[in-house]
C-alpha cells in the first residue's frame, strides 16, 4: 500500500501532506546547520590564510624599507662625490633634498621625492654620521619606533 496525501477541505485547496513528511517551506533562506557550517569554513580559511597575508604585509614592510635605505644610500654617495663630504648629523637625510649652507657645490636634490619620506610604519628614518663600519648609518626603527626590537619591530640599517 502506497502512502497517500489525505485530502481536506480548505480555502486554499493545497493538499496536506501524509503523516511523518515534513513541508519544505518553498520561501527562499538559509537554515541555521546552513549558516553555522559556512560560519565554521569561514573561521578555518580565516585561521590558516590571516596569518600568511599578516606575514606577508611584515616582510613586504621590511623590503621597502631595506630598498628605501638603499636608495638613500645611493644619493649620500653623489652628494659625497659632488661635496667631498657625506651631510653631517645636523643636516641628515634634508641635504639630499634641500642645499646645507656648508655644502657650496651641491648638486642636488639628491632623491626625486620634495621631503625625505617616512619609512613603512610611518617614522622618520634615522641618519647617523659616521657609523661603526661604513660611513654612515641609515636605520628604520621598525614599526615600533623605538631603538633595538624583535621581528617587525627590529631595526632595519645599512649597516
Amino acid at each position: 500500500m502506497q502512502p497517500t496525501q489525505i485530502q481536506t477541505q480548505t480555502s486554499a485547496a493545497r493538499p496536506v501532506p501524509a503523516r511523518g513528511k515534513l513541508r519544505r517551506d518553498r520561501r527562499g533562506g538559509f537554515t541555521l546547520v546552513e549558516l553555522l557550517v559556512v560560519l565554521v569554513i569561514l573561521s578555518l580559511v580565516m585561521g590558516l590564510v590571516g596569518p600568511r597575508v599578516l606575514n606577508y604585509l611584515t616582510s613586504s614592510r621590511e623590503r621597502a624599507a631595506t630598498l628605501q635605505i638603499q636608495s638613500f644610500a645611493a644619493a649620500l654617495d653623489l652628494f659625497f662625490l659632488d661635496n667631498g663630504r657625506y651631510p653631517s648629523n645636523a643636516e641628515g637625510l634634508r641635504a639630499l633634498v634641500e642645499r646645507p649652507t656648508s655644502a657650496p657645490t651641491w648638486a642636488g636634490p639628491y632623491v626625486q621625492q620634495s621631503e625625505i619620506p617616512a619609512d613603512p610604519w610611518g617614522n622618520p628614518y634615522v641618519y647617523r654620521q659616521p657609523g661603526q663600519a661604513a660611513p654612515y648609518v641609515i636605520t628604520s626603527l621598525g614599526s615600533d619606533g623605538q631603538q633595538g626590537g624583535e621581528a617587525d619591530a627590529a631595526d632595519i640599517s645599512n649597516e
